[in-house]
């Protein structure tokens, strides 16, 4: 077992920094797999503002001036088949104003999709699980409220800051401005 630290028949090599070129290609992996992960999250977030734009343009306006496609893309219109658990957490916090508590998504899941909850035996475990990945897509933070109790929030493209800006004002993603949106190229 002289080659390899498991046993394996790869020659222990070393480059010029005394790591193993093996290593140097972990390194590099690595490196590369926390990029992906931050720009799926940076994605998932700009995903989530052209969602909530479009949703919000929808409620003021109806939907008739979405097509069918677009009613089911941003979730206003069902395929035929159920929802996801992590699909309705995601919209019940996407649509929200301030921060909910787990039992807040419970409760608007029960209001939305009853049934959705009978067939999860601890339904606040579960929603809890699915807020806490949301924070790990980098689509949701966890925040304490005033009363101490731990609740979640949308996070959307500015990074820390709720979607909801007290100003009344829509995100600025360049879309109503004809603005180029930042990030992307023509």
């Amino acid at each position: 077992m002289e080659n390899g630290q498991n046993g394996s028949s790869f020659p222990k090599t070393t480059g010029s920094d005394g790591t193993t070129y093996v290593e140097e290609i972990v390194q590099i992996a690595h490196a590369e797999l926390r990029r992906l992960l931050q720009q799926r999250a940076e994605v998932m977030r700009r995903i989530g503002t052209v969602k909530q734009t479009i949703a919000g343009l929808a409620k003021l306006f109806g939907d008739s001036l979405l097509t069918e496609e677009l009613l089911e893309l941003v979730d206003r219109k069902s395929n035929g088949r159920q929802r996801g658990f992590t699909k309705a957490c995601r919209m019940i916090l996407m649509e929200s104003g301030p921060a909910l508590t787990a039992r807040d998504v419970c409760d608007q899941i029960q209001d939305k999709i009853p049934s959705m909850l009978a067939r999860h035996k601890d339904p606040m475990a579960s929603v809890t699980t699915i807020l806490n990945r949301l924070v790990d897509y980098g689509e949701a933070q966890p925040v304490f409220l005033s009363n101490g109790r731990r609740a979640w929030q949308w996070i959307t493209e500015s990074g820390s800051q709720s979607h909801s800006t007290g100003s009344g004002k829509l995100p600025n993603s360049g879309i109503l401005t004809g603005q180029q949106p930042p990030g992307t190229t023509k």
